[in-house]
C-alpha cells in the first residue's frame, strides 16, 4: 500500500487557492503544465512509499501517539514557489517551525514502525499544484503566487493517505488519494 502522512486544508483554504489556481491557468503556456485536481491538495509531512500490510497497524498506532504530542497549529496557504522546473507549488504561512516538527514526528513514526524511509531533507511545507511536463518557465507562475495569502485556518488533525496511481498510458490521469486514518492533534 503507498502511504503518506499529510495535513489536509479546509474546503474554505482550498476554495481560496483554487481561484487563485484559475488565474494563473490564464498565463501563456499553462496548458503545457499538468495541474493536480484541488480534490487532491495536501500538505505531505512524510512519504513512505510502499508499506506492507503486516506494519500498519504498528504505523498507525505510532501516528497517532505523534499527533497526541503535538497541539493545534494556525497555517495559511501563502504564497509559493519552485522545485526546479519540475514542481510549481503553494506556500504556507503562519507556524511553520510547529508543521516541521510535526513532520519530523510522522518521520520517526513510521521508521519506529520499521517502514524504510529515505534520507532525511529539510521539511519546505508546500502544496503542489502543477507539474512541468516540458521545459515551461515556472518563474512567472511563483510571481503570480507572490502575493496570494489565504485565510488562516487551524491544523487540527494529522492524517494517513492512500495514493492509488493512475493507470500507465491514460493520458491526463492523476493520483487517487484516499484518506486512510487520522488523529486529533494534542487530544
Amino acid at each position: 500500500m503507498r502511504l503518506f502522512a499529510a495535513v489536509l486544508p479546509p474546503k474554505e483554504a482550498v476554495a481560496e487557492l483554487a481561484a487563485e489556481v484559475r488565474r494563473l491557468r490564464e498565463l501563456p503556456k499553462a496548458g503545457d503544465l499538468r495541474w493536480t485536481g484541488h480534490e487532491s491538495w495536501h500538505f505531505t509531512l512524510a512519504f513512505y512509499g510502499e508499506v506492507p500490510e503486516e506494519v500498519l497497524p504498528e504505523l498507525r498506532e505510532r501516528l497517532g501517539r505523534a499527533a497526541h504530542r503535538h497541539g493545534p497549529y494556525e497555517l495559511r496557504l501563502a504564497g509559493g514557489g519552485q522545485f526546479g522546473s519540475r514542481a510549481l507549488w503553494a506556500g504556507a504561512d503562519g507556524d511553520r517551525e510547529a508543521m516541521r516538527r510535526l513532520a519530523d514526528t510522522a518521520s520517526a513514526a513510521a521508521r519506529r514502525a520499521g517502514v524504510s524511509m529515505e534520507e532525511h531533507r529539510h521539511y519546505t511545507p508546500h502544496l503542489t499544484i502543477a507539474r512541468n511536463r516540458t521545459h515551461v518557465d515556472l518563474r512567472p507562475y511563483v510571481a503570480g503566487l507572490a502575493d496570494f495569502a489565504g485565510s488562516p485556518w487551524t491544523v487540527s488533525e494529522l492524517s494517513l493517505v492512500r495514493s492509488h496511481l493512475p493507470v500507465e498510458g491514460i493520458a491526463g490521469k492523476q493520483p487517487r488519494y484516499e484518506t486512510v486514518a487520522s488523529w486529533p492533534l494534542g487530544a
